[in-house]
């Protein structure tokens, strides 16, 4: 895949890039190296202030690098500004909690008695270079939910970004060397896929964390077993969303709309498989479709757009093939379902889209549909509900509506997922950790369980 932007909403090509050569990636990662060995007895305050330094100059550009994000990758403009503000407010929480997440902590005096230590405290100390490979379709958010904990515990980092997104890899170098990290803090690699596999192997790299799909986790998890390095992997998701009868089904239905399109549905973590007890399926459908042929498909540049084009030309075939599939199978189309043609909407559009009637035999049952495609299940209880719910190889997180504090209770026990958001949508929080499990994943980003991910997590005993 080429190195450019082009633009989603009409498939021009904007901007070209070479790949770094050999000698310029070996720059990098010497200077990775070098940058490290200083910057990680950088003071927790001297951190703290580069980094609110960053936020600030983002808050004063988020409109322009929105604009960016829209052309390379075609969300709607004011979802793009929204993402640049959720960026600032993270790098300022972290700047504001990293040192109290990774202060030392010390084991109670009867355990330290006991081992025959005076004293035992264990710390958090940096690993070094971390390799970031990232995804476009929150392409800043993404990266800074790496980047803001991992420069606050003291490593320094290299992103590969995805291809199609340069322009917004490029600025994030820039962002960090104008706030006054030295260059080589956080460096952006232009390279492609080909070349992640030797920058993994390459001793001074110390660990990865990747968001995409599965078989770029696959690829990235298998080098790195292989060289004893640490991962973060975050993949894909088909996240349940299940109306119980108690729910306020105007609010679930109206809440259910943002949670499929959102980001033109393009998000791991957006509920895709609606989950409706048959109580109120009727009631919860009729809605749920309306708001979905309400939704305004347009250029993601106005103000009131909905829904923009899909990232790619390739990711609207195959979300149209996933479709078309189940349509084959039986399934009913109860809107959209057919791409749009429009000659004033040139680019790689797909209509938000719901479908009725899917089971467990249909491709878009067991993969995640990356676009703005809803599939509708009708569960007879609680039991079936979580049985559909799990009824899959995913388990990045779930959304439950219900008032019902027991089944809460069994929602959280049996729930096959790394969140669950009870009377809301998914979303994710600095404050909160992040992460799936099963094929959606491992390890955790945010909180403090994500900034000790790429810590040194050290015992320090001392003799009595």
């Amino acid at each position: 895949m080429p190195i450019a932007t082009v633009n989603p909403a009409n498939g021009e090509t904007l901007k070209t890039y070479e790949a770094m050569g050999p000698e310029e990636i070996e720059r990098r990662l010497q200077l990775a190296e070098a940058t490290f060995r200083t910057y990680r007895t950088t003071p927790f305050d001297e951190r703290a202030r580069l980094l609110n330094r960053a936020a600030g100059l983002l808050d004063d550009i988020a409109p322009d690098i929105a604009k960016v994000m829209t052309t390379e990758m075609g969300k709607p403009v004011r979802q793009a500004r929204a993402e640049a503000a959720k960026c600032a407010k993270a790098m300022r929480w972290y700047a504001e909690h990293a040192e109290s997440l990774l202060a030392d902590e010390e084991p109670s005096e009867s355990d330290v008695k006991e081992s025959g230590a005076s004293r035992v405290r264990v710390r958090y100390r940096p690993l070094g270079p971390v390799l970031a490979v990232m995804p476009w379709n929150f392409p800043l958010w993404q990266v800074i939910r790496f980047a803001a904990p991992a420069l606050m515990a003291g490593n320094v980092g290299l992103l590969k970004h995805a291809s199609n997104v340069p322009q917004t890899a490029l600025f994030l170098e820039d962002l960090f060397h104008q706030a006054g990290y030295s260059e080589g803090t956080f460096q952006t690699l232009l390279i492609g896929s080909g070349e992640v596999e030797e920058i993994l192997r390459d001793e001074r790299v110390k660990a990865a964390t990747l968001t995409g799909s599965e078989p770029a986790g696959r690829a990235v998890a298998s080098v790195s077993g292989e060289m004893i390095k640490k991962t973060v992997l975050e993949l894909g998701g088909s996240d349940p969303y299940v109306v119980m009868p108690s729910a306020d089904i105007d609010r679930a239905a109206e809440v259910a709309v943002t949670a499929r399109v959102q980001n033109n549905g393009q998000s791991c973590i957006a509920a895709k498989r609606f989950i409706v007890h048959t109580d109120v399926y009727d009631a919860f459908a009729e809605r749920f479709v309306a708001g979905m042929k309400a939704l305004k498909v347009g250029d993601p540049m106005e103000e009131d757009t909905d829904v923009g084009p899909l990232a790619s030309e390739q990711g609207r075939d195959d979300l149209e093939e996933l479709v078309d599939d189940a349509t084959r199978s039986g399934a009913e189309v109860l809107c959209g379902g057919h791409r749009l043609r429009r000659p004033e909407l040139p680019g790689w559009y797909y209509p938000p889209t719901v479908l009725a009637g899917v089971d467990r035999e249909m491709r878009i049952h067991r993969e995640e549909a990356f676009g703005p495609v809803a599939t509708l299940y009708r569960a007879g209880d609680l039991d079936e509900a979580v049985l559909i719910a799990n009824d899959s190889p995913f388990g990045l997180s779930s959304n439950v509506w219900t008032r019902d504090e027991g089944e809460v209770d069994r929602f959280v026990r049996d729930l096959e997922a790394g969140g669950v958001f009870f009377n809301g949508m998914t979303a994710s929080h600095p404050a909160f950790p992040f992460g799936g499990v099963k094929r959606s994943g491992y390890g955790r980003e945010l909180s403090g369980h994500g900034i000790r991910e790429f810590c040194n997590i050290t015992t320090v005993w001392h003799g009595a």
